[in-house]
């Protein structure tokens, strides 16, 4: 679990990326789930967009994938997510959380 102090400093870096993954009419697939599981070891903080073609909200695509994940939700706004885990790689830059 991320503090608010933590929170603040992630959506500050989510801010500058590019949303790398987009969801769906095919909602939350198998596929999607391990894609963001994946970008989440190599990058540890993932933007996600989600499209207005989509049967779910934003939040509830994110709620799902940060338990699929086992990551934190660090913003949902409109229809961007923004999650973050920890990545488990050695000899890796890992954000410094405050």
């Amino acid at each position: 679990m991320i503090t608010t102090k933590q929170r603040a400093y992630l959506r500050g870096l989510g801010n500058a990326l590019d949303p790398v993954v987009q969801v769906g009419k095919e909602g939350l697939s198998e596929n999607l789930i391990t894609s963001v599981n994946l970008l989440l070891e190599a990058r540890e903080i993932v933007k996600i967009k989600v499209l207005k073609n989509c049967d779910l909200t934003a939040k509830e695509v994110a709620n799902s994938l940060s338990s699929a994940t086992n990551s934190d939700v660090v913003q949902v706004i409109g229809a961007i997510i923004i999650l973050y885990k920890k990545s488990t790689r050695k000899n890796f830059k890992h954000i410094e959380l405050p």
